[in-house]
């Protein structure tokens, strides 16, 4: 019974920081220009990918037959509103923009790694985070291009 709360718990963690990521993006997507289309587009389909992601980690917390988190993390609270007061000093420059989405990206790496350390976890939910976080590193590493791409 004990491993199953604690299961729980490391699956809610990966929920709470893809509410972090969605809300992220969400924020990232109002500090666009117009014309940074293909921007918009990568940070929807991110979205789209961090929901995906919670649907799957929520579906096997209902299988324990527990609760899933609904929430933000705190520390994706207080990340979030240092970017509203950076974005108040800028002038929604690309970079930044993408500075604080990669900063994001490493933010949600981290917890994975964190929750593939426990060693209670079964095979089929570790299967199941390594794959979303086989995705989430090619996704980072494409914000990491971007970012150093635009000066």
């Amino acid at each position: 019974m004990e491993n199953i709360q604690e299961t729980t718990e490391v699956l809610n963690d990966l929920i709470q920081i893809n509410n972090d990521r969605i809300t992220g993006y969400e924020r990232a997507l109002k500090e666009l220009r117009d014309d940074e289309t293909n921007l918009r587009t990568l940070f929807l389909t991110l979205i789209k990918d961090s929901q995906r992601y919670k649907m799957e980690l929520g579906t096997e917390i209902e299988v324990l037959g527990k609760d899933m988190e609904t929430g933000t993390t705190t520390s994706g609270k207080l990340h979030r509103a240092w970017m509203d007061v950076k974005a108040a000093f800028t002038a929604h420059d690309t970079h930044d923009i993408l500075e604080e989405c990669e900063f994001g990206e490493d933010a949600i790496l981290k917890t994975y790694n964190k929750a593939l350390e426990e060693e209670y976890l079964p095979a089929y939910l570790r299967q199941l985070i390594t794959a979303q976080q086989a995705e989430l590193l090619i996704r980072h590493n494409e914000i990491k291009a971007l970012r150093d791409s635009v000066q």
